[in-house]
């Protein structure tokens, strides 16, 4: 400003001395020199206007890199102008980037996440949350999210606004056999935003249920053995009993005392399969020799249920694989002995069991048992591979069975890479079936 000041002073001076020097007489020339400063102030306004409008139009959103000015005042100016500029416009894009950065984390979020203004109207809100509510993330910005979101209980939490506590509700993908339960809760923020958070819940409830299920059934299956023992125990402490009725007595209460241990070694077995890392692919055993095994176990079943003079199960044995599988030979004989067992004791004397083990074209291989039995209806088998979970208890009781195999065998499967597939058919009978990885099977090595 200071120089800005003087050169306005220094052309004032030029000019009132060229009016002095150009003056005809002493009087004219106090004339001229106040003209020739004017010309002078003039001109400056002019050259000085001229660079103004050339600095303005450069200040636009759209401004070329270039100044258009490198000196004097304005060009100071603008460089500084510029300066400011560009670190107002680093500044922005840090902002932009951290904004970004900030959806992506919320885009990458397992749970859902719906930014609210003070309306209650859709901001933002990322792919899960889309997801549990049924929502468009483009279509449905600027919407109102109690016209799109329908279910009873969220519309009133969203009109009584008490938002201290959660909301449980149904998703919009829920289904009779698929049930998804969400935890949606709503806190307000700054300016009467509101930031909503959903969380699927459905295998946390499930887990829950499981858990309740399981202390349940586990109390109710020793609870009745346990009954039994006692009032035995009692009546043969207080009673007279005649040596044959006393040995009734203590067979049944045998019976019972195997029925406990046998529950005791299943749930041992559980806990020891899904506390244990997976088994490795250094230990090898032969499949034709789990087969024959397996063959003469359920020969020896079939012996000890049919024992009454009913007709024996017809069972086909089909190994065509006769090579190696990798993994803990003790728990795929017991994971392939439930099954076959399952299959024996659920088929009606008489009645037809295949086994096979065969490579798949893709290098896998399953493991298969089927039945003729009375099949299973479709509503029970996503269940089946819960503990303790019964189609029908009084028969269960009846086969002795304690309601963990199928989870045993379901661990057992996914310990050596595997899954388990249940079909069945009412009145078609069943098939159970494992499928094995391939680099879990070698050709033998002979």
């Amino acid at each position: 400003m200071f120089f800005r000041i003087v050169s306005f002073l220094v052309v004032q001076l030029l000019g009132a001395g060229l009016g002095l020097w150009l003056g005809l007489s002493w009087t004219d020339r106090y004339v001229d020199a106040l003209w020739g400063a004017l010309l002078a102030a003039t001109l400056w306004f002019v050259l000085d206007s001229v660079r103004a409008g050339r600095a303005l139009a450069w200040l636009i959103p759209e401004r070329p890199p270039l100044l258009p000015l490198k000196s004097g005042v304005w060009g100071e100016a603008l460089e500084r102008t510029q300066r400011l500029l560009r670190n107002k416009d680093n500044l922005i894009n840090d902002s932009n980037t951290r904004l970004q950065d900030f959806l992506l984390a919320l885009q990458a979020s397992p749970n859902g996440v719906i930014l609210l203004d003070g309306e209650s109207r859709i901001e933002w809100c990322n792919h899960t949350a889309a997801t549990h509510f049924g929502l468009d993330a483009v279509r449905d910005l600027a919407q109102v999210i109690g016209n799109l979101v329908r279910d009873p209980g969220f519309v009133s939490y969203l009109a009584v606004k008490q938002f201290d506590r959660e909301l449980l509700m149904s998703g919009r993908e829920s289904a009779a056999t698929r049930p998804v339960r969400l935890s949606v809760q709503l806190y307000p923020y700054g300016g009467g935003r509101m930031l909503l958070l959903s969380r699927d819940v459905t295998a946390v409830e499930q887990a829950e249920a499981m858990r309740r299920d399981f202390v349940a059934n586990v109390s109710h299956e020793i609870r009745t053995p346990l009954t039994v023992l006692s009032g035995f125990v009692e009546t043969l402490q207080t009673l007279e009993l005649e040596p044959l009725e006393r040995d009734s007595y203590l067979d049944l209460m045998a019976q019972q005392g195997r029925r406990m241990q046998s529950l005791v070694d299943d749930l041992l077995t559980l806990s020891k399969l899904e506390g244990s890392p997976s088994p490795g692919v250094d230990v090898w055993s032969a499949v034709p020799n789990l087969l024959r095994q397996l063959e003469q176990d359920a020969h020896s079943l079939t012996r000890v249920i049919n024992i009454d003079g009913k007709a024996l199960h017809d069972l086909k044995f089909e190994c065509l694989f006769q090579g190696e599988i990798a993994g803990v030979a003790a728990e795929l004989h017991s994971a392939m002995g439930n099954l076959v067992s399952n299959a024996i004791r659920y088929t009606p004397p008489g009645g037809q069991i295949w086994v096979s083990f065969k490579r798949l074209p893709g290098g896998q291989a399953t493991f298969e048992v089927r039945d003729s039995g009375a099949g299973i209806a479709p509503e029970h088998l996503p269940r089946l591979t819960e503990r303790f979970y019964r189609v029908d208890r009084s028969r269960s009781r009846e086969t002795g069975g304690t309601g963990l195999g199928l989870a045993i065998v379901k661990h057992v499967a996914q310990r050596h890479g595997g899954t388990l597939t249940i079909e069945s058919r009412l009145g078609k009978g069943s098939s159970f079936r494992i499928t094995f990885p391939a680099e879990r099977l070698r050709e033998a090595a002979y």
